[in-house]
């Protein structure tokens, strides 16, 4: 394939902006921060929002109302004043326009400023909105002042700004990112620019930051259309380099799984054994696995697990095991070592609490290859680990690692398979399921003996109505865990404290309430836990360290305070804690006022399903899938130029649009050899994608 470079015309829109004139490191920081890039492009792709569009008038008599203006006035006098009603300081500037009395008031201004800016008998130019006062004529309100009428053009467009960032600047930066911009090789189809009436690159950048009018449609459309197409292009390219990738086979003989489910002593239910055999057939296979596993909460995930390592090892190779809590992993130890020590297979524990000569000879037996499963945390991806062979790497709450993460793992064997198991895909996952590139086993069905679980949600403001309705549940016998985002108070927002709900609940319900978060000592936390399990204890104020590997069936209700906050991966699991007894269970969203219709429908979906599936769906639309070729785990793929949540049809289209081009382009010209493959590489640079890059094998 051709080498991708940032040669020609391109080389400029890919310097950094610092080496625009006139623009220094103070000033490339807030652009940064402006544009979400440090490249010239990135500037140049920061379209405006708006543009306001004046009239050039020759008195305020003429000034249409409600519209913009641009009128020459003549400045009479100036004065300093304050508004009766609430004393507020500003300058009442006195001038004629066209034989017409204007009064012109800078609120909050002061005196001398606006002296320099209208001296007294100076003639300028005024851009805003004319007001009629009635009998005392005419009035402006904050306008912009020039001494040219080409300083306030007609057509201006308007862009997002952060802080200490003015349109002064930020035009200034763009001028001079302008005159970078030149032709480029064309990369799009001909005929659909014809179609589509779309102007070429530069055309339709230039277009839409020097507007002569309301913003065109079809310059956007074709900068969104070309920034889907550089992902669907990279996405093609690591796709293809996924399939042609050699992995291994791990044929497996079925014999250390068969001592495993004896010591199981049950069958597997069909949805088991579906998917094990999917897994199976994807290990066999000479190419590397990377497979999705989703079940609800307690529907047999971890067996289908063990089984998938227990094969790696009948071939000679090692399995792992990540969770993202060592309480979980503790947890799939218990169940890996009455599974697995039957069968004659070593299992061990690889934390960040596990120190001294017990993490020296387990690193010993994982690089000997005596250790055949290993279970742990972000521990096992650490430099230090080293396996004899990796064969099948397993994420479990995939949803808790990032991207990297998971990669680190995967890379720690030779072409190993990777398995990920979750409750709830993360928007990333689902995607990648939606495209293809990564398979799916689910597991149907609600876990024998589980109870329903109702869900309502309820606002803060009935929280003491909450409150008394649960003293009542815990009157009764029954417990509860109450959850909240932050431990203590005084934290970067105004997130409820574990630390102090504990204690107003504590004065509520002494002796009844214990406290688990995650900066406490592993002992204590645990001690937390048994306490609530047992009984001692019958209300849990927790953080979302109860998410994964709590197990306890007496718990009837789960009350998540400021529930809007949370993800809906990890809203789904935390009700998943609850309706593992006997008894019927609920589960109360407690949400923030001045709820946003965004959040509301969020919640409302957790509300209506436990289909972790449509969740994750939910998750992806309003959240988006992320950038699968970085890190990225959420926002909206190729949403920067095209918001799919603003205009869900269109983005559908044009995304249908550059996947067929893309296959089209690579089918003809597979390395990218042609003067439209070479222009296809230049727009794979200028949108920041490397087909080089491996972020697919994560998951």
């Amino acid at each position: 394939m051709a080498e991708l470079t940032d040669a020609g015309a391109a080389a400029g829109l890919l310097a950094p902006l610092e080496s625009l004139e006139g623009v220094g490191p103070t000033l490339a920081r807030l652009l940064e921060e402006a544009t979400g890039g440090e490249r010239v492009l990135d500037l140049l792709l920061h379209l405006p929002e708006r543009v306001i569009i004046r009239r050039r008038v020759a008195s305020p008599e003429e000034a249409p109302l409600d519209q913009d203006c641009v009128l020459e006035v003549e400045v009479k006098s100036l004065r300093a004043a304050r508004a009766r009603s609430t004393g507020r300081p500003y300058v009442e500037v006195k001038a004629v326009s066209g034989g017409w009395p204007l009064t012109i008031r800078y609120m909050n201004g002061r005196l001398p400023w606006i002296q320099k800016l209208l001296p007294a008998g100076s003639f300028r130019f005024l851009a805003g909105r004319v007001l009629a006062e009635g009998s005392r004529g005419w009035a402006m309100l904050n306008p912009l002042s020039a001494e040219r009428p080409e300083a306030l053009p007609l057509a201006e467009p308007v862009w997002p700004l952060v802080r200490d960032l003015t349109p002064k600047r930020l035009r200034a930066a763009m001028d001079a990112a302008l005159s970078r911009l030149h032709p480029l090789p064309e990369w799009a189809d001909l005929p659909l620019l014809a179609r589509e009436g779309w102007p070429a690159f530069d055309v339709a950048i230039r277009t839409l930051q020097r507007p002569t009018g309301p913003l065109p449609h079809a310059p956007g459309r074709r900068l969104a259309y070309d920034e889907l197409l550089a992902s669907q292009v990279a996405i093609a390219l690591v796709r293809r380099r996924q399939r042609n990738r050699p992995g291994r086979a791990l044929p497996g003989t079925g014999a250390l799984q068969e001592a495993a489910l004896a010591a199981f002593g049950h069958s597997l239910t069909p949805g088991q054994a579906q998917a094990l055999a999917e897994i199976g057939a994807d290990m066999g296979a000479p190419r590397r696995m990377l497979r999705l596993l989703q079940g609800d909460v307690g529907a047999g995930k971890t067996l289908v697990a063990v089984l998938a390592m227990l094969r790696a090892v009948e071939s000679g190779a090692q399995g792992a095991l990540m969770a993202p809590t060592e309480l979980l992993a503790r947890q799939h130890l218990r169940t890996l070592v009455k599974l697995c020590h039957p069968a004659g297979v070593e299992v061990r524990l690889l934390t960040g609490s596990i120190k001294g000569a017990e993490r020296k000879e387990v690193l010993r037996g994982l690089a000997s290859g005596r250790i055949g499963i290993v279970v742990g945390t972000h521990a096992l991806f650490q430099d230090a680990v080293a396996f004899h062979d990796l064969g099948l790497a397993i994420v479990d709450e995939q949803h808790r690692f990032g991207v990297a993460q998971r990669l680190m793992l995967a890379n720690k064997g030779r072409d190993a398979d990777m398995l990920v198991m979750t409750a709830t895909p993360i928007p990333r996952t689902l995607l990648l399921t939606q495209w293809g590139e990564m398979a799916v086993s689910r597991l149907e069905g609600k876990p024998a003996g589980r109870q329903p679980i109702t869900t309502r949600i309820v606002s803060q403001e009935r929280l003491p109505d909450v409150v008394e309705r649960l003293g009542e549940a815990l009157a009764r016998g029954e417990r509860a865990y109450w959850v909240v985002r932050a431990i203590s108070g005084g934290e970067s927002d105004d997130s409820v404290a574990a630390e102090d709900r504990f204690a107003e609940l504590s004065a509520r319900f002494p002796g009844q309430v214990g406290m688990a978060h995650g900066l406490q000592d592993m002992p204590v936390r645990e001690q937390a836990l048994a306490d609530f399990a047992a009984g001692r204890t019958k209300l849990l104020v927790a953080t979302t360290v109860v998410e994964v590997g709590v197990d306890v069936p007496e718990a009837t209700i789960m009350l998540i305070e400021q529930a809007e906050r949370f993800g809906l991966a990890a809203l789904h699991q935390l009700r998943g804690r609850v309706g593992r007894g006997q008894k019927p269970s609920s589960c109360l969203l407690v949400h923030s006022e001045g709820l946003s219709e965004s959040e509301k429908r969020r919640l409302l979906v957790l509300r209506d399903t436990e289909d972790g599936f449509l969740i994750a769906e939910e998750d992806l639309r309003t959240r988006g899938g992320g950038d699968v070729l970085r890190e990225r785990q959420s926002g909206m793929q190729g949403g920067r130029l095209l918001d799919p949540r603003e205009d869900p049809d269109e983005f559908g289209r044009l995304t249908q649009i550059a996947h067929r081009d893309a296959q089209a382009l690579l089918d003809r010209d597979p390395d990218l050899a042609s003067p439209r493959g070479q222009a296809a590489l230049t727009l794979l640079a200028l949108f920041g994608h490397d087909p080089t890059l491996a972020r697919l094998d994560a998951g």
